[in-house]
């Protein structure tokens, strides 16, 4: 069963994908807003799928920590529903994307449209100034710059592997609030593979990091916030697991 639900929700997220992306091709020439409202109204059928579905809750704490205006936001990342939460959560998200998903049919064009930032995560040193540039340049408009300081994906309780050049030029260009945004969600979601369990997701926004903490500062606190409080949610979700299989 849980196979089966798990296919359907594929189906679901991809089909809603072509939909909403066909439906939406006259908002490539509107303002960005718009993309921008448009990505939110997908991220949450996402967790309505996941709830009617397979059986999967998702909550959202500590929305009261999300400062308004231009921010850092610096996420534990397991899978893909990572990168939608900010468009929950805050006003007008530019997500650092690999460049690679620039190529995916809708996802692509309306990335391009709303002003992401796609990379070569194996790039050089002129690729990082170049993120930093675009960046700094969305960051004067206000809108909240989301880094998964990692990567990638990783499993829920693996070993940390912070990267510190990405997240530091970063804050050393933008001086505003760094926000860690913990997660188990890949108790459920897998960052590979098709299987969805039953379960319960929750993101966590801690309080903000101050600006201006010079580098090694920074990434201690941002690793040790960011590690205590999702290895707490992974404990969380993992009871809640056990719960549901009994």
């Amino acid at each position: 069963m849980t196979f089966l639900r798990s296919i359907l929700f594929v189906i679901w997220m991809y089909g809603l994908m072509a939909i909403m992306g066909i439906l939406f091709l006259p908002t490539l020439v509107m303002p960005k807003g718009v993309i921008l409202w448009g990505i939110s109204v997908y991220a949450r059928s996402l967790i309505l799928g996941l709830r009617l579905i397979c059986g999967i809750e998702t909550e959202i704490r500590g929305q009261q920590n999300m400062p308004r205006g231009t921010v850092l936001y610096a996420g534990k990342h397991h899978c893909m529903l990572d990168v939608f939460i900010p468009f929950i959560v805050t006003r007008a998200p530019v997500v650092i994307m690999k460049k690679e998903l620039l190529w995916y049919p809708f996802l692509g064009w309306y990335a391009l449209k709303a002003a992401m930032i796609p990379i070569d995560r194996e790039g050089t040193t002129k690729t990082l100034k170049k993120m930093v540039a675009d960046a700094t340049e969305r960051a004067a408009d206000g809108r909240q710059i989301v880094i998964f300081p990692e990567g990638t994906r990783v499993e829920p309780g693996a070993p940390p592997a912070y990267h510190a050049a990405g997240l530091s030029a970063l804050a050393k260009a933008i001086v505003e609030p760094i926000v860690p945004v913990a997660t188990n969600a890949g108790l459920c979601w897998p960052g590979r593979g098709l299987k969805r369990s039953k379960g319960k997701i929750v993101y966590e926004i801690l309080p903000p990091i101050p600006a201006g903490l010079a580098r090694r500062d920074l990434m201690t606190r941002l690793e040790t916030e960011l590690e205590t409080a999702s290895n707490a949610l992974i404990e969380e979700g993992r009871a809640v697991q056990a719960r549901l299989s009994t």
